[in-house]
């Protein structure tokens, strides 16, 4: 293969997919799919599946889903314990912890640079064009290349603590914990990737499962004995806990190391297989990944990055606004902020779940051009979204009281707050779940620029939403701030997909009328419990919360199963629910 020729490729790659849409929707295109010089004129036919694209979507949502949940759900109930047991000093750990950890998650987007995500859509692409020697070579080049990188990210957050912290020395070590969890991230990421790419959800759910419980079962560990057996310093155990991410990843590069291991005849068979017509150098394979990293390493920081401007500049802009102290601006931070992401975050990670299984099915039916495909796969995707997201968001503002009793203390500002934030989190989930979709049809610089003006608009609007609404503010300038970007992404989904918007929008309002009625429902389930049990006792919560969730999920269940909505998006298979409940 030339050098042309393979630029040729790479130029292939980068065109804008909105103009080749069009073309082919004003029937402008050929019969036969384009083809460069590298590419084979004639594409191999897929191979049958037993599965139809829905059941896979369906299936790999479920895999990343039960992963994302369980890790949430136990990083959010390990909270309890550890919140106790730093008392008295439970709100300042829990402010370190999470002050921390923002600056944290940004560097782990720079450190991993967008590839692993770029990895999974690579290698979709590759294995839809039966190059299955390519998707190999990408993935043994990247690790190298994200070894190096996270090695490099480890020592510029090690030593640039100091400046980070923002004058807080307590900072420092936290932030130094975490730096160390840089050096082998990248590299397990990039098998996260891979996996991803092609549809081996398992392995994905399973390293993540792994991961928060080596790093959960690390926290309590040394925060027990650090706070109770050795009465030591709350700081000390901060520093522990954040240092406990390390001691989850490895666990999870160990799995996936496992994982790789026990398939290593299946992609052997499959690279037998491969094509081989496409050939890249490594200078290739580098600018390949970058052209398709950078825009995933700002989309993926987008949610970090709407954080970090609360995180900078929220109490500063208090202080001028109010004459609340320096300990209240502290304290509302962390009720607006810290607090409710541990929980909100497990409801996000539904969307995060659907993002991830998503992208590789995306990128396989855009390169495929099976646009009837591309269409109703859009379609099921938002719908999907609304029907996982909207009863957890709803149920999760009805309990926002009891939730917060049981995992901090009793406090009518934080229950709003978090109510708040749930509804926060529907604008993030839909903002991963439509900026992965885009990337995946190749509209990652666009995603790019819809995302910096959701940024400008949250940077305009912060000051006077905080200047009116105090606490609220942040919230509603994020609020509108994705909602911007949003709906500009939304609209170049239909552009490039043409799915049925009217129909997808039909669909959407019968499932948020279908929450709300299970939202009703868990109202006055809770009123009625209300009358026996006390909100402000942690135990008497947890068991509130338990029959109200169990009300509300029930009714939610057997409306879907009664108006045949679950069918319509979970497949057939949700028949033999129906047939246990005794529903027609």
């Amino acid at each position: 293969m030339t050098e042309k020729n393979n630029q040729a490729l790479l130029e292939e790659d980068i065109q804008p997919p909105l103009s080749r849409m069009e073309r082919y929707h004003k029937k402008e295109r050929p019969e036969q799919p384009v083809t460069t010089a590298n590419e084979p004129k004639n594409p191999p036919t897929p191979k049958a599946k037993t599965n139809t694209t829905q059941e896979t979507m369906v299936q790999s949502t479920a895999w990343l889903t039960v992963g994302n949940l369980f890790s949430r759900l136990l990083g959010a109930v390990y909270i309890i314990p550890w919140y106790a047991w730093m008392y008295p000093h439970s709100v300042e750990a829990n402010y370190l912890f999470s002050k921390g950890y923002n600056v944290y998650a940004l560097f782990l987007m720079i450190s991993t640079a967008g590839i692993p995500a770029a990895v999974a859509k690579q290698t979709a692409r590759y294995n839809a064009m039966n190059e299955y020697g390519l998707s190999k070579q990408l993935l043994y080049y990247t690790v190298r290349i994200m070894l190096v990188a996270g090695f490099l990210c480890t020592l510029l957050m090690f030593f640039g603590a100091p400046l980070l912290s923002q004058g807080n020395p307590a900072l420092v070590p936290v932030m130094r914990s975490l730096s160390i969890v840089l050096l082998i991230f990248p590299a397990m990421s990039v098998l996260r990737g891979f996996f991803q790419g092609n549809n081996e959800m398992k392995p994905y759910a399973l390293s993540q499962i792994i991961e928060q419980i080596a790093r959960v079962a690390y926290i309590l560990i040394t925060g027990f004995v650090v706070m109770r057996v050795l009465n030591g310093n709350y700081k000390t155990a901060v520093v522990h806990a954040t240092f406990a991410a390390f001691i989850g990843v490895a666990f999870a590069l160990a799995v996936l190391l496992l994982s790789l291991w026990k398939r290593r005849l299946v992609f052997q068979e499959l690279e037998k297989e491969s094509r081989n017509e496409l050939t890249f150098s490594g200078r290739q394979l580098v600018i390949q990944m970058v052209r398709q990293a950078i825009p995933f390493i700002v989309i993926g920081s987008g949610i970090s990055i709407f954080k970090l401007i609360d995180q900078y500049s929220f109490e500063k802009i208090m202080s001028v606004v109010t004459n609340f102290s320096a300990a209240k601006n502290a304290e509302l931070f962390t009720l607006l902020s810290p607090n409710p992401d541990k929980l909100t975050m497990v409801v996000i990670a539904m969307g995060t779940s659907m993002a991830t299984a998503g992208l590789p099915l995306i990128t396989e039916k855009f390169n495929q051009r099976d646009h009837k495909g591309l269409s109703a796969l859009a379609s099921n995707n938002f719908q999907l979204f609304f029907f996982i997201m909207m009863p957890a968001t709803i149920g999760m503002m009805v309990l926002a009281y009891p939730l917060n009793t049981l995992f901090y203390s009793p406090d009518p500002v934080g229950s709003k707050l978090l109510a708040a934030n749930c509804l926060l989190g529907i604008m993030m989930g839909l903002f991963m779940v439509c900026s992965t979709m885009f990337q995946g049809l190749d509209g990652n610089r666009k995603a790019v620029v819809f995302l910096l003006v959701g940024i400008l608009v949250k940077l305009i609007v912060q000051a006077p939403l905080i200047f009116i609404f105090h606490a609220y503010g942040p919230l509603l300038a994020s609020f509108v701030g994705l909602l911007v970007s949003n709906l500009f992404i939304l609209d170049q989904i239909h552009v490039i997909t043409a799915f049925p918007l009217r129909a997808t929008l039909k669909s959407i309002s019968k499932i948020i009328g279908m929450a709300l009625l299970m939202g009703l429902v868990a109202l006055l389930v809770r009123f009625g419990v209300s009358l026996v049990l006390s909100s402000d006792s942690k135990f008497q919560s947890m068991i509130e919360i338990l029959i109200v969730a169990a009300a509300g999920g029930l009714t939610y269940i057997v409306i879907a199963l009664k108006t045949r909505i679950a069918d319509q998006l979970l497949g057939a298979k949700v028949s033999r629910i129906r047939k246990l409940l005794h529903i027609s």
